[in-house]
This record gives C-alpha cells, sequence and structure tokens, in this order.
C-alpha cells in the first residue's frame, strides 16, 4: 500500500495507521517546540505590525517589522524538514527580506536597495524551490499564468516606474521577472504551501508596485504587509513537505 505523508502541527508527532498498514514515525514531519514558539511570535508580531501599519504607529512599525523577520528566520531555521539544501537557501531569502525590510522602513526610503535586497531573496527562494522538486510540466502551466497576467499587472507598474524615473526601468523589470519565475518554481514543486506562500509574495509586490507607480489602493500598505508576511511564513512552513 502507498505511503501518506503526515504532517503533523504539534511538538509530538502523531501516529497513523491505514487498513492495518503502519506508517513509521520516521516518515512523519512536525512542528517542534521551538519551530511552534518561532511560528507563535512571529504571528503576534506580524499583527502588532498590521495594526500599527493601520493606526500609523511609527515606533511601533519600526520595531514590529524586523522583528517578524528574525522570528520566521528563527522558524526557518528550527523547522524538521528534510530538505537541508533548500532550508539553507530559504534562510538566506529571509536574511535579504529582512535587509530590505529596513532599506524601504527609512525615511526617504532606500527604494532600489530594497528592491536589490528582494530581488536576491527571490533568487534564493527559487534556489531552494529548484533544489527541493521540480515539476516541467507544473512550470508551464504556471509561466503560462504568469504571461497572461503581465499585461494586466507587470506593464502598468513598469510603465509607472519609467515614467516616474527613468533609471528604474531596468531593475524594476528585472524585478518582475524574478518574483514571476519565484512564482512559477514555487509552482513546480507541486506543494500547496510554496505555491500558496509565492503568490501571496507577488500579490504583496504587485500592490506595492501599483500603489507607488500607478494609482493608491485604499489600505495599500495594509495589504501589502498582510500579503507579505503571509507569503513569507507559508514559504517557511512549506520546508515541512519539500
Amino acid at each position: 500500500m502507498a505511503r501518506t505523508r503526515i504532517v503533523a502541527v504539534a511538538p509530538i508527532p502523531l501516529f497513523l495507521q491505514i487498513a492495518g498498514d503502519p506508517i513509521p514515525l520516521a516518515s512523519v514531519r512536525t512542528v517542534n517546540a521551538a519551530a511552534t514558539s518561532f511560528l507563535a511570535l512571529a504571528v503576534v508580531s506580524a499583527t502588532i505590525h498590521w495594526w500599527s501599519v493601520a493606526a500609523g504607529r511609527r515606533p511601533v512599525l519600526l520595531v514590529t517589522k524586523p522583528l517578524t523577520m528574525v522570528m520566521l528566520i528563527g522558524l526557518a531555521a528550527s523547522i524538521d524538514s528534510a530538505a537541508g539544501a533548500t532550508r539553507g537557501w530559504f534562510i538566506a531569502a529571509l536574511v535579504l527580506s529582512l535587509a530590505g525590510d529596513v532599506f524601504l522602513m527609512l525615511e526617504p526610503d532606500r527604494f532600489v536597495a530594497g528592491l536589490a535586497s528582494f530581488l536576491g531573496a527571490h533568487l534564493a527562494y527559487i534556489v531552494g524551490l529548484v533544489a527541493a522538486a521540480f515539476s516541467p510540466g507544473a512550470a508551464l502551466i504556471a509561466l503560462a499564468a504568469a504571461v497572461a497576467l503581465f499585461p494586466l499587472i507587470g506593464r502598468p507598474i513598469l510603465a509607472g516606474a519609467r515614467a516616474t524615473d527613468a533609471r528604474l526601468g531596468t531593475p524594476v523589470a528585472a524585478y518582475i521577472a524574478v518574483i514571476s519565475t519565484m512564482v512559477v518554481t514555487a509552482a513546480a514543486t507541486t506543494t500547496l504551501l510554496a505555491v500558496a506562500g509565492a503568490v501571496s509574495f507577488f500579490a504583496s509586490d504587485a500592490v506595492l508596485g501599483w500603489s507607488r507607480f500607478v494609482a493608491a489602493i485604499p489600505r495599500g500598505r495594509l495589504i501589502t504587509m498582510i500579503t507579505y508576511h503571509a507569503g513569507q511564513t507559508l514559504l517557511v512552513l512549506a520546508l515541512i513537505a519539500l
């Protein structure tokens, strides 16, 4: 009988027996006690950050924005995963994302430096995802979707960036290409957590780019942060299944 992978979000792995066929505990992935603690702290920090964005409490924002990423780095380092190489690349992506967060929360923000940091983060995610699994069929479907969406999302943002400052054209175009590739490689893993995380991350950057270069979106900053934290968290949790 085919084995079934079980993901147990608990400090102690669950044991499952199907039709008398026991599944070895070694095949059961868990979120251990340390990882559970980091996840809980990340959720609390992110929630406070969202409130600070909505309420305009900048001092709180300055603390909770980097703190949330630090907690996610701890989660990635402590979560049970068989994907050792992928874990290392994901931690690198989180560290680069932390740097990007810091650049973007400065006044005035360091947009190009932040863009470069997040571009590096997506490259790290791409390498980590490809190292874990790659389905050519799923990648082709995701690539077709990305190409179809470009005229609706990517092209207006790129045009707006060039209209704002012609020098932004190349880095913004490169960023759109790289984050789209990250979504494609996440889809190629056929892992739901990875796909959901990548799509959420893409949505966050789409809202940010649209608000900055096309037209203001009501509650745009709040939407950006909620989808950003959700995307990063889901990508880290995908380490359980990769």
